[in-house]
C-alpha cells in the first residue's frame, strides 16, 4: 500500500532539483536556433525538375496544393519524324494555413521538384498570404541545405552502381577486341614468316640441268 503523500512529495521533488538548475534562455530572433538537418520548414519549388504529373496535388491530404497548366505541340526533331505535345507549367501554389507538413507531396514526387527548407520564418498578418505562389516557393529553393554525405559502410547508390557496371563492361569489351585484332595481326604476319626468312624476298632456287628428268 502506497504511502499517503508521496506522489505530492515525488513531486515537490522534482521542482526543488528544477529550483536549483540555472535556466537557459535562448535569445532569439537575435540568435537563430540551430535546427536539425532535417527539420521541416517550408517546402521549396525547382521548377525545372516539374512535369506537371500532379501527383504531389492528388496525395495532399489537406488539397493545399493548387496546379495549373497548358499543352504545348513541340516540333519533331528530325525530318519526318512526329510532333509530340507536352505540358506546361502555369501555376504551382501552396496554401501553408492549410499545410499539415506531412512530406507526402516532397516523398510522392518521382522528378525530384520539392524539397524541404528548414526557414520557418514566414508568418504573416494575412492567411492569404500563406498562399506561396511558385516563384516564392522558388526563393525558398536557395535556402535549402545540401544533403548530407552518405554513410561510408552505406551500400553504393543502384544509379551509380548500374553506371559504373556499364562502364567496366564496355572497358572489358573494349580491351577483349584489342587483344583480338592483336592476335589476329599477329596471326597473320606469321603466316606470311618462315623461320630463317627474310619476308617479302622469295626463297632461292636451284638450277636443274637440261635434259635431267
Amino acid at each position: 500500500m502506497p504511502i499517503p503523500g508521496s506522489g505530492l512529495a515525488k513531486g515537490l521533488a522534482v521542482t526543488l532539483r528544477t529550483m536549483t538548475k540555472r535556466s537557459h534562455t535562448a535569445q532569439y530572433p537575435e540568435v537563430q536556433p540551430e535546427l536539425p538537418p532535417r527539420s521541416r520548414g517550408v517546402i521549396g519549388l525547382f521548377e525545372e525538375n516539374c512535369t506537371v504529373c500532379m501527383l504531389c496535388a492528388r496525395e495532399c491530404p489537406d488539397w493545399c496544393i493548387y496546379i495549373d497548366s497548358h499543352k504545348e505541340t513541340v516540333p519533331a526533331s528530325t525530318p519526318g519524324g512526329r510532333e509530340r505535345s507536352r505540358n506546361v507549367l502555369d501555376r504551382f501554389a501552396i496554401d501553408f494555413s492549410l499545410c499539415m507538413y506531412c512530406g507526402i507531396c516532397i516523398e510522392v514526387c518521382p522528378f525530384d521538384a520539392l524539397f524541404w527548407s528548414p526557414e520557418f520564418e514566414y508568418a504573416e498578418t494575412d492567411i492569404h498570404e500563406l498562399t506561396h505562389e511558385r516563384d516564392k516557393l522558388r526563393e525558398w529553393m536557395w535556402t535549402v541545405p545540401a544533403p548530407p554525405a552518405l554513410d561510408p559502410a552505406a551500400e553504393e547508390p543502384k544509379e551509380i552502381a548500374a553506371a559504373r557496371k556499364a562502364v567496366e563492361k564496355a572497358e572489358a569489351a573494349a580491351a577483349a577486341a584489342a587483344a583480338a585484332e592483336a592476335a589476329a595481326r599477329a596471326a597473320d604476319t606469321g603466316t606470311g614468316t618462315e623461320a630463317g626468312t627474310d619476308p617479302g624476298t622469295e626463297p632461292p632456287t636451284t638450277a636443274t640441268p637440261e635434259g635431267d628428268a
